[in-house]
């Protein structure tokens, strides 16, 4: 056997599994199948990746190599998840995100559908580490539908990322983005809207108007 799923998981039709797969593991204080863990057809779960028990997963989700995802998350349909990305537990992620490789999403984050999330992005959740009450207002950052976070972005706890925004690569998130706003930059402000943007290569007119004419 070159993967081993846990009893009490549900995995949908035209499933292709790699080498090495976890699927349905008990987490800390739960025994084997006690969660239930759904995953729907058309799965593509590459070598390495680990998914928890209590996990349910939408059609046509697509995981990297080494991908690991923790117990207790909603995944909604066409979901893509890189490779040696991190999902940790109570996550929301709607239809057609797509997380690119060595991403972290930390418990009680919310990505809503369409959203993109670029390579070694890191979402954060907790206000003050170590603070004796942190447990208590932990939180992930709201990325709203259509949003875009560049490459090596950091997003502070509780902060919300507006419909259709843009961050640039490298920016360091700490208040909330406006709906269609490009923001970049330690910290990130907001440096013109999303219909500003141009092709410098003048392959289209506009690199997001299929989103933004929705």
């Amino acid at each position: 056997m070159t993967h081993r799923v846990y009893p009490n998981v549900a995995i949908g039709k035209g499933a292709q599994i790699g080498e090495f797969v976890l699927i349905g593991v008990p987490p800390a204080g739960a025994a084997e199948g006690e969660l239930p863990t759904i995953i729907g057809d058309g799965a593509i779960i590459r070598s390495h990746t680990v998914i928890y028990a209590g996990n349910t997963i939408g059609n046509r989700f697509a995981t990297g190599h080494g991908t690991l995802v923790r117990e207790s998350n909603q995944i909604g349909d066409n979901v893509s998840i890189g490779s040696n990305s991190v999902i940790e537990h109570h996550v929301t992620i709607g239809n057609g995100v797509r997380i690119h490789s060595q991403a972290f999403v930390p418990e009680y984050s919310t990505l809503e559908d369409g959203c993109w999330i670029g390579p070694k992005v890191a979402l954060t959740n907790v206000l003050h580490p170590l603070c004796p009450k942190a447990k208590q207002c932990t939180k992930g950052p709201t990325i709203r539908r259509n949003a875009k976070i560049g490459a090596n972005s950091t997003v502070l706890p509780d902060t919300v990322i507006g419909e259709d925004a843009l961050v640039g690569a490298g920016s360091v998130v700490v208040e909330d983005v406006p709906p269609r706003a490009v923001v970049v930059g330690n910290p990130a402000r907001v440096v013109k809207g999303i219909d500003a943007l141009t092709c410098p290569y003048e392959l289209i007119a506009r690199p997001y108007e299929m989103v933004e004419d929705r």
